[in-house]
């Protein structure tokens, strides 16, 4: 058996988030485990690199400003833990959720184990609670988009299910999907814990806030193309349920939806792969909208909804 020389690395990349890091990085500390606290510094220019020199508890490391992708890979390439989390430098754990989740792998040997993510709003400082998380029978239906799959800061990870899960700089807009689907891809052990794990902040500062224009339809396209990706694999492997095809659906058919803005015939056939994926699939729709379907067509239909944003100035 391998020994680690810690139970648990937390990799925490940051950029310019000095105004909150320091509160994530208290979520990680006081624990009965032994816990390594990773941050790589992506090329901050806001002190942040000065003052994890002044945090003797953390190993701090530093590269030039090439994205959170590569900084949350080079910091899994210096990690020494059995374990394995991953926390965002505006995200912050609850107390005892390390040491919780560390000994619920231990007493059951789970590969992953996860707890319920609520939102938190920075500007208000309100919690917005999330359901709290069973015990999943499926794991790939869940990540796929079977209901709420909480978020990755309420995961622990066995080691040897991320180093063979990287972080994939080709999806950056949707890394964090590509990640739990891979390790998904590899059938885990799981364990459910009780209770709210960590929060997801909220703020006017985050990625997928700023998303506009171009940006939609290129984090729509690589959605698209990582299901195509991970359901080939599912396919190959005669691993894609009728459940699992149907979880699909509920992402595949809104990303297709973005994409339609620029390009028509790609959304098409998402929609397409849609109803091949599930023969009775229901545009998610209301009733007008989808006679629409039914009459005009997909790519008809569509063109009419552009008209429409076009005559109310939506765009």
């Amino acid at each position: 058996m391998t020994c680690f020389p810690v139970d648990v690395s937390i990799i925490i990349p940051a950029f310019n988030r000095l105004w909150c890091l320091p509160r994530a990085v208290d979520s990680c500390r006081n624990t009965r485990c032994a816990v390594e606290i990773i941050v790589v510094d992506d090329g901050s220019t806001d002190g942040t690199w000065e003052w994890l020199q002044q945090q003797p508890d953390i190993r701090a490391i530093r590269q030039p400003n090439q994205g959170q992708t590569w900084a949350i890979n080079h910091g899994v390439r210096h990690a020494t833990g059995r374990y394995l989390r991953f926390l965002d430098s505006d995200d912050f754990l609850t107390p005892g959720t390390i040491d919780l989740q560390f000994e619920r792998a231990q007493a059951t040997g789970a590969q992953v184990v996860y707890g319920r993510v609520d939102g938190y709003d920075e500007a208000t400082k309100q919690i917005k609670p999330c359901p709290d998380t069973p015990q999943w029978d499926d794991f790939m239906a869940v990540m796929l988009g079977e209901g709420y799959g909480s978020h990755f800061l309420g995961m622990q990870f066995a080691r040897e299910l991320v180093e063979v899960a990287p972080r994939r700089p080709e999806f950056a807009l949707r890394e964090d999907r590509m990640f739990l689907l891979e390790v998904a891809l590899q059938n885990p052990t799981t364990a459910a814990t009780p209770g709210c794990a960590g929060y997801w902040v909220h703020h006017e500062g985050q990625m997928h806030t700023g998303y506009r224009g171009l940006r939609v339809t290129l984090a729509a396209a690589q959605m698209l193309a990582l299901y195509r990706r991970i359901l080939a694999v599912l396919k190959a492997r005669g691993e894609l349920t009728p459940r699992r095809a149907r979880a699909a659906t509920r992402v595949i058919w809104p990303a297709a939806h973005a994409v339609a803005h620029t390009h028509l015939e790609d959304a098409a056939a998402a929609a397409a792969w849609c109803h091949e994926l599930q023969p009775d699939f229901v545009p998610p729709e209301g009733a007008a909208t989808r006679l629409l379907y039914r009459l005009l067509g997909y790519r008809g239909t569509q063109r009419l909804l552009r008209l429409r944003r076009t005559l109310l100035g939506r765009g």
